[in-house]
C-alpha cells in the first residue's frame, strides 16, 4: 500500500472518531469529548495533509469526505440508533460507487 493510502486512511479514521465525538460532546458541553474533538480533527488534518505530499487534492479530500460521511452514517446507526431512509441509503450507496470509480479507473490517484 502506497504510503499516501496510509495516511489517508488514518486521516479518514481520526475524522470519523472526531465526529462521533461531537455528537457525544453534546455541543461542547461536555469536556472529554469536545477535547477528543479538537485532538482527533486535528490529527485527522494533519494527516490528510500528509496523503496531499502524493495525491491531488481534489482526490483526497473525495475519499476523506466520502468514506467519512459513509463510516458516520454506519456509527449513528450502530451506537446513537440513528436511521437512515431510502433515499440517504441510495445517495450514501452512490458515494462509495464514486469512490470505487476513482480507485478503479483513474489516473490521477498518486502523483
Amino acid at each position: 500500500m502506497h504510503l499516501a493510502y496510509i495516511y489517508l486512511v488514518i486521516a479518514i479514521l481520526t475524522e470519523t472518531i472526531g465526529t462521533t465525538a461531537l455528537q457525544a460532546s453534546q455541543q461542547f458541553s461536555r469536556l472529554a469529548p469536545s477535547i477528543i474533538v479538537v485532538l482527533a480533527y486535528g490529527t485527522s488534518f494533519w494527516f490528510m495533509a500528509l496523503a496531499l505530499k502524493f495525491m491531488p487534492v481534489g482526490l483526497v479530500y473525495a475519499i476523506w469526505s466520502g468514506l467519512g460521511i459513509v463510516f458516520i452514517a454506519m456509527i449513528g446507526f450502530v451506537v446513537f440508533q440513528q436511521r437512515l431512509d431510502l433515499p440517504a441509503v441510495l445517495g450514501i450507496g452512490m458515494i462509495v460507487a464514486g469512490i470505487v470509480v476513482i480507485q478503479l479507473f483513474s489516473n490521477t490517484n498518486t502523483h
